[in-house]
């Protein structure tokens, strides 16, 4: 067999040594890249701090979800805007939207209990849902219309904030 086309690494233990090799190669280059990038940084200690933060701030903000309306939102207009990421897929354990069998225990501890996660936050859902602008009502009117789609016969809460305006 010819020698011509053979290649440079013949047992397990060169394949390793060359795997190791490149992988301390490529962190070493990028070590040295980024001690050559930060060198010349010198830090702002004299800056005035309106200058500093103006050159900090973000470029752009992402919001998620619908944009803000004036007056009360019903239940399903907060689930939409903000519950629906992730009960519509079911993610990061989430109970999914319609499925009574992952709402049947949750429903049993009472509207009470199923606010005050909502509220505070339960497992991987943060406190509100992520939107700490909502008001306990309006999660109110969103768990009982999330709730609702699972089975629960939760009465729906009446929207105050409209019916003062109406007055």
């Amino acid at each position: 067999m010819s020698e011509e086309h053979g290649t440079l690494i013949k047992t397990p233990k060169q394949l390793a040594a060359v795997v190791v090799l490149s992988f301390v190669g490529f962190v070493g280059i990028g070590v040295i890249v980024s001690q050559f990038v930060s060198s010349g940084y010198r830090g702002v200690s004299s800056a005035d701090p309106e200058d500093v933060a103006r050159a900090i701030q973000p470029v752009a903000q992402l919001t998620l979800g619908e944009p803000e309306s004036k007056g009360p939102k019903t239940g399903e207009q907060i689930y939409k805007g903000v519950c629906a990421a992730c009960h519509d897929a079911g993610m990061a354990g989430a109970p999914k939207k319609g499925d009574t069998g992952a709402w049947a225990a949750r429903i049993a501890t009472g509207l009470d209990a199923l606010v005050h996660s909502a509220v505070n936050g339960k497992g991987a859902m943060p406190a509100k849902g992520g939107n700490a602008s909502l008001t306990e009502e309006e999660i109110t009117r969103a768990v009982v219309y999330l709730a609702n789609q699972g089975g629960a016969k939760f009465p729906e809460p009446k929207m105050e904030e409209a019916e003062e305006a109406a007055k």
